[in-house]
């Protein structure tokens, strides 16, 4: 009886604390806008500006075609190694000086590559970039959502990762007009924005976790069997999107271009619906939630792009289906992300402390199938002459597999 009064009693007292501590964060605005910055520059800018910038990288001699597709892929490997110590470093020091840090590494490592002394020099950064991305990811909307009602969460989500859709449709207008005063020139650029975010986004981090989230992390020492299994079944649907993200993310540009003869002026033009759809994304993928809850829209969500997947793969590449397609995955490409989050921690509501570990394993998985992904296409590409069809039947068979996990998951683990 008196275990049960004095749980009873921590549980109120955990709550109080809780009330008081919404009160003194009422508008999380300033978080949500911090969380937006962290991931416009540790994924928006630092993964994304690569791409427009390879061709300029090869024209000015900086590194050979092949050495330049090799750095393509440092910022991958280095965001996998930041998925992985993102959670070490916030149990060891406190989150908002781990996210300005992470924040202002970014900046660095734009600036350093202003200076392409050598290959090792220019990986090492590419890296160092990838770290913070992956740390970024794992960290920032885990720290701000903590603060946020939970029916207002798939919102916020969503905001927090638009600046990945804002990264990608800024770079489409920004790296041309930087590219005017030379390739370094747009490296410090690149650095110069990242750090002004870096400065809007430093004061707008909260101090720490809700009182009742430390309270409840003592609830429990293990993960209830039911949530296990769930999580398991997501942490593979997630992979698999990863891989269906791909086709568009790295070949939709060149797929236009040359695999359909219709030049990179209008491969371009598709690029930016692409872009167009990753701000619009994650918000629509959020309020979504908000309204069907995070399981229900992770299926629509596989769905949707498992069609957009298959316009291409069945030769229905005229304007109107390009563009449903190149809108669609390109709303997804960051859109996916609040919702796997927000599923995380609905699978996890009752034991907040696990919630980061299991984001970062999630996160993990997407880096590791993403990368893997991009090499296996690369190589499919090459080896049937260019056969681009294939690769979207690829990736949107990745997706209809992902479908079917979470479906079965949810036959067989049903939301705790």
């Amino acid at each position: 009886m008196s275990t049960t009064t004095s749980r009873t009693a921590a549980g109120k007292a955990a709550a109080s604390a809780a009330d008081a501590a919404s009160h003194r964060f009422a508008t999380p605005w300033r978080a949500i806008f911090a969380g937006l910055c962290a991931t416009l520059v540790g994924i928006g800018l630092a993964r994304f500006a690569y791409t427009p910038l390879l061709p300029a990288i090869i024209d000015a001699h900086w590194f050979s075609a092949s050495a330049a597709t090799y750095l393509g892929a440092a910022n991958l490997v280095g965001y996998l190694a930041g998925a992985l110590l993102g959670g070490p470093m916030s149990a060891r020091w406190p989150a908002p000086v781990v996210l300005r840090g992470l924040m202002l590494a970014t900046a660095v490592s734009l600036l350093a590559c202003a200076w392409p002394l050598d290959f090792a020099w220019f990986f090492g950064w590419r890296v160092v970039s990838g770290v913070a991305g992956g740390s970024l990811m794992v960290l920032a909307a885990p720290t701000v959502l903590a603060h946020v009602p939970q029916q207002q969460r798939g919102l916020a989500s969503g905001m927090i990762f638009a600046g990945i859709g804002l990264g990608i449709a800024a770079l489409g207008t920004l790296v041309p007009l930087l590219l005017h005063q030379g390739l370094g020139a747009t490296w410090a650029g690149l650095a110069v924005l990242s750090l002004v975010l870096t400065a809007l986004a430093w004061h707008g981090w909260p101090d720490a976790a809700p009182a009742h989230a430390a309270a409840a992390s003592h609830a429990t020492a293990a993960r209830p069997a039911v949530a296990r299994g769930a999580l398991r079944a997501l942490n593979v649907s997630y992979a698999l999107n990863a891989v269906g993200l791909v086709p568009h993310m790295i070949f939709l540009v060149v797929f236009v271009s040359l695999g359909l003869g219709q030049g990179l002026a209008v491969g371009a033009q598709y690029w930016v619906v692409f872009g167009l759809g990753a701000i619009a994304g994650p918000v629509l993928a959020g309020y979504m939630a908000d309204r069907l809850g995070f399981g229900a829209a992770l299926r629509i969500a596989f769905g949707l792009q498992a069609a957009a997947l298959a316009l291409p793969a069945l030769g229905l590449v005229g304007h109107g289906g390009l563009i449903v397609s190149s809108a669609v995955v390109g709303a997804f490409t960051p859109g996916i992300v609040p919702l796997v989050l927000g599923r995380v921690q609905e699978l996890l509501a009752h034991h907040p402390s696990m919630q980061k570990a299991a984001w970062s394993r999630a996160t993990t998985a997407f880096a590791v199938f993403q990368a893997g992904a991009a090499y296996g296409m690369s190589w499919l590409l090459a080896s049937s002459g260019g056969h681009y069809a294939f690769l979207f039947a690829v990736g949107g068979g990745a997706l209809v597999l992902a479908l079917l996990a979470d479906l079965v998951a949810g036959t067989l683990h049903p939301t705790p």
